[in-house]
């Protein structure tokens, strides 16, 4: 599907059908709008089947007008709570209302879908929303459905924001597309996307998508990690038929000074978990393809920062494996040692995941980052506190968790701060060796498991670890994302936090 912009009714004229937004009044009593075409209001305004519309949030009615031409009027709710979350699920409740259908061309108001008062701005998150919204895993359907129409037609009748028109498309066609490579990387197939793959396609992705934007990638097999001391991140390898990888991408801007922030983004990588030794339950195993949903999140972030010119220097740290079982895996009862030369007690090892991070982070901060954030589907935990919708973060200065917090908000993410508090530090601890990898069950999972990880953090580097188990997949409640599958949620909030929000 492609998108383009006019500023003329060229394409709207001829369009099959015509898309239009309309707001609930606070009475409840009609529908006021912004429509660019008030004969068009008219029309809509004497039917009366339109008297019992009230423009309800994701609403829709649909009539045929004096030209022959399908109408669909998509409701918003009251304008002055619709803000921008509003444009993208109303223009994704826009697409799903016309792409089950037959039409040749669609041609969209952007203006009536102007909340915000920023018209350059809603046309980017219109182009944001259908690119998301359109979005589909269907590689492997012998017969992938298809729309009937080619293209969609932005409207837009204002020319004054004709000079910012390319920059905004370019800039949300970045983030979205980027949120998709994300969703692509989680809905891979297991047997397909091993560790091997994986880094593979990462760097093909930065050598093509990326080149010439200053990104240097290195990827390291088991003989580096064994090099590095990463005996943490080898035990859950240990039962793999895969190499484990670490892929450790780094972008320099442009313009750089002694003042320019670093950035380290690090993920769990982690394309299938059975759980090891301590064996996933066969109804639990499902899904386990989407546990290295973190790494595709922070890749998805790293890369539309990349292409919109971040200012600030990115360290992009993936640490890729599965956990299988053999007569090599790491049996419960271990201890072993990592590359902090803080040793740990595995004493389940389905708590995996910390493990692969555990070195991945003490690798983070050896490149002098400023700030590192660190993303997983850590906990079965995060979603009995937090439910599916909502992400975790946790992390050691206040100021910098707040910054996290405040980028999620910007950008519409559900986030939540969780607190690490001395009692599940010290739940942490071993009797026989500095650390365990399981808190006390069924208490604190998810803030156990941060302490854990706070225990890797050195040189006093502000940190904020975020546990996507709930959001990494199967969003069926917001209209851009797919019912199932990889949400690509988290990477709008890392990406506003890289680029300021530019």
């Amino acid at each position: 599907m492609k998108l383009h912009v006019d500023f003329d009714t060229t394409h709207w004229d001829k369009a099959d059908a015509i898309v239009v937004a309309a707001y609930a009044k606070k009475d409840g009593k009609g529908v006021t709008h912004s429509w660019s075409h008030k004969d068009l209001f008219k029309e809509f305004e004497a039917l009366k089947a339109a008297k019992n519309f009230k423009a309800a949030s994701g609403s829709v009615f649909a009539f045929t007008n004096s030209q022959g031409q399908t109408v669909k009027v998509i409701g918003m709710g009251e304008k002055t709570k619709a803000k921008a979350e509003g444009i993208r699920r109303a223009t994704a409740s826009a697409y799903k209302s016309i792409a089950g259908e037959k039409y040749n061309s669609v041609a969209m108001d952007v203006g009536s879908f102007n909340a915000i008062g920023k018209l350059a701005d809603t046309l980017g998150l219109m182009n944001e929303s259908l690119t998301l919204t359109s979005y589909a895993f269907d590689k492997y359907k012998a017969k992938p459905a298809k729309n009937s129409f080619k293209e969609i037609c932005l409207y837009c009748p204002d020319k004054k924001i004709k000079k910012s028109v390319d920059k905004v498309i370019s800039a949300s066609s970045n983030l979205a597309e980027s949120v998709n490579y994300a969703r692509d990387l989680v809905n891979e197939a297991p047997n397909v996307l091993h560790s091997e793959e994986y880094a593979k396609r990462i760097e093909k992705d930065v050598k093509t998508t990326l080149k010439g934007k200053g990104v240097k990638v290195k990827i390291m097999n088991k003989a580096d990690l064994k090099k590095e001391k990463m005996n943490l991140f080898l035990s859950v390898n240990a039962g793999s038929a895969y190499q484990p990888q670490l892929v450790h991408l780094t972008y320099t801007p442009k313009k750089t000074t002694k003042n320019t922030k670093h950035y380290a983004l690090v993920g769990k990588g982690l394309t299938f978990d059975t759980g090891g030794y301590s064996l996933k339950p066969g109804g639990s195993m499902m899904g386990m393809k989407f546990d290295m949903g973190g790494s595709a999140t922070v890749y998805g972030a790293f890369r539309a920062a990349v292409l919109n010119n971040a200012p600030y220097k990115i360290t992009c740290i993936l640490g890729m494996t599965d956990n299988m079982v053999n007569s090599h895996a790491t049996v419960p009862d271990s201890i072993v040692k990592g590359r902090s030369g803080k040793t740990v007690e595995i004493l389940n090892t389905d708590a995996e995941g910390r493990l692969v991070l555990a070195d991945c982070l003490d690798y983070a901060c050896d490149q002098k980052p400023d700030f590192i954030i660190d993303a997983a589907t850590l906990t079965g935990a995060c979603l009995v506190a937090l439910g599916s919708q909502v992400c975790a973060v946790l992390g050691n200065n206040s100021s910098f968790t707040k910054k996290v917090l405040g980028s999620a908000q910007k950008q519409d993410e559900y986030m939540w701060e969780l607190p690490i508090i001395d009692e599940w530090r010290d739940d942490m601890k071993s009797k026989i060796a500095d650390l365990k990898n399981i808190g006390t069950p069924a208490r604190a999972g998810t803030a156990t498991a941060a302490a854990f990880l706070e225990n890797f953090i050195k040189d006093d580097i502000k940190w904020a670890h975020l546990d996507i188990a709930g959001v990494c997949d199967s969003q069926s409640h917001l209209p851009y994302c797919p019912a199932k599958g990889g949400s690509g949620l988290i990477v709008r909030s890392l990406h506003h936090l890289l680029t300021d929000g530019k």
